[in-house]
C-alpha cells in the first residue's frame, strides 16, 4: 500500500510540475507576443494545448495505477487470446508444411 501511494505522489506531483511550466511558459510568450513578437502567438495557443495533454496524462496514469492490480493469467479473455494463437500457429505450420521449399 505504502508503495502505491508513493507512485501516485509522484504522478501528481509530475501533473503540478507540468502545469507551472506551462503556465508560466504561457505568460512569458503572451507577454512577448502582446510586445510585438509574432513568432510568439504560435506559442500562447501551444502551451496551453501542452498544459492540456498534461491533465489528460495525469488522468490515464491515475486510473492505470488503481486498475492495476494482480492479473489473473487464468481469465477468460487470456483463454481466448491463447485459443486464437494456438489456432494460427497451426495455421502457420500448415502453410509452411504444404510450402517447404519458401523461407521462413
Amino acid at each position: 500500500m505504502r508503495g502505491e501511494h508513493k507512485r501516485t505522489l509522484v504522478i501528481h506531483f509530475g501533473l503540478l510540475l507540468a502545469e507551472v511550466i506551462c503556465i508560466s511558459a504561457f505568460y512569458v510568450e503572451l507577454r512577448r507576443a502582446v510586445g510585438g513578437n509574432s513568432l510568439s502567438w504560435a506559442y500562447v495557443f501551444e502551451w496551453p494545448l501542452f498544459a492540456g495533454y498534461a491533465v489528460y496524462m495525469w488522468k490515464r496514469l491515475l486510473r492505470d495505477e488503481v486498475g492495476a492490480g494482480p492479473a489473473s493469467p487464468s481469465s477468460p479473455a487470456s483463454a481466448v487470446d491463447d485459443d486464437r494463437l494456438a489456432a494460427y500457429n497451426e495455421y502457420l505450420e500448415s502453410v509452411h508444411r504444404e510450402n517447404p521449399d519458401r523461407p521462413r
